[in-house]
């Protein structure tokens, strides 16, 4: 039997080097294109799970994303999430600087990701909370959400910049505003403050990923969280970055601000936190005596590629 396969179908072993008279070396080119064969990303780091041909790592903490193969398509979609700001007493946290793209390029190489954590809520009515941490993959960096305004301190009555800005207040019967949306593009900035008659406060909504947090009004009514926005990077429709919702000082009628969709912490009267790896903001504190406000959540970085 060995000796049989000298011959296929009749034709010599000696002669399969051969395709309608091409050699072996030319076989490559048919009609001058060659064969180039589709080479696929491999990659390590974060949980990794797959959607169809793609495959997808999740960073809920800072770690390594390792591109051992590079792929024909040497390309990712990203999605970094910074950490969120703290709720303040009055002003509700900022969601975390939102970035998202296609097409970005990458290299055979180790990119050190960081998650940012969230920033934490304003320990009383007269102290500062703080603005989350950014959140990097590669070049790409998502600012810090920043933290909702504070009565007692009029320093720091308007919410802080980040990538979305915390929420204002009121204080000595004036109405503080919202922070900015800084740098531009990364978020939405935060609500306004009020200021009712006794100097009582009425907090702005911290940002969202899409929308500007709500302001506080003179009837007491604090501002909801601005909305966050909607990924499917993972296969599955989920929202994140939302603002935290305001409070009023607990001294007057009032309503609490709700937390904006995609993990802003709701404002009570000792404040909700933000959810975790979602970058929403800290709901904002109304209790003279609570404290503390609600912590910003942290971030996430999410990428997605081609495996086969």
């Amino acid at each position: 039997m060995a000796n049989q396969v000298e011959k296929v179908n009749t034709i010599a072993i000696g002669s399969i080097e051969k395709v309608n008279t091409l050699t072996d070396a030319n076989i490559e080119k048919i009609n001058t294109l060659e064969f180039v064969g589709t080479i696929y990303t491999v990659a390590t780091g974060g949980t990794i799970t797959e959607d169809g041909d793609y495959k997808v790592h999740t960073f809920n903490s800072s770690a390594t994303f390792q591109v051992t193969t590079l792929g024909t398509d040497a390309t990712v979609q990203y999605l970094v999430i910074a950490g969120a700001g703290g709720g303040g007493y009055g002003g509700g946290g900022g969601a975390g600087g939102y970035r998202t793209a296609t097409g970005f390029t990458v290299s055979a190489t180790s990119y050190s990701i960081t998650v940012g954590a969230g920033g934490a809520g304003a320990p009383s009515y007269n102290n500062s909370g703080a603005n989350g941490s950014n959140s990097v993959f590669s070049s790409i960096t998502s600012t810090g959400g920043g933290d909702g305004g504070v009565q007692g301190d009029e320093a720091r009555a308007t919410g802080s910049a980040g990538g979305s800005g915390g929420g204002g207040t009121g204080d000595g019967g004036t109405a503080f505003s919202g922070g900015a949306a800084s740098p531009a593009g990364q978020g939405s900035a935060g609500g306004d403050g009020e200021s009712q008659p006794g100097n009582y406060t009425v907090g702005g909504g911290g940002g969202g990923a899409s929308a500007v947090g709500q302001d506080g009004d003179t009837s007491g009514n604090a501002g909801d969280g601005g909305a966050g926005t909607a990924s499917s990077i993972t296969g599955s429709s989920v929202t994140r970055g939302g603002g935290g919702g305001a409070a009023f000082q607990n001294d007057i009628s009032g309503t609490y601000g709700s937390g904006g969709s995609g993990g802003g912490g709701a404002g009570s009267a000792t404040g909700n936190d933000g959810t975790a790896n979602k970058g929403g903001g800290g709901g904002a504190l109304g209790n003279v005596s609570g404290g503390p406000a609600g912590d910003g959540g942290s971030g996430v970085v999410i990428i997605r590629y081609q495996f086969q």
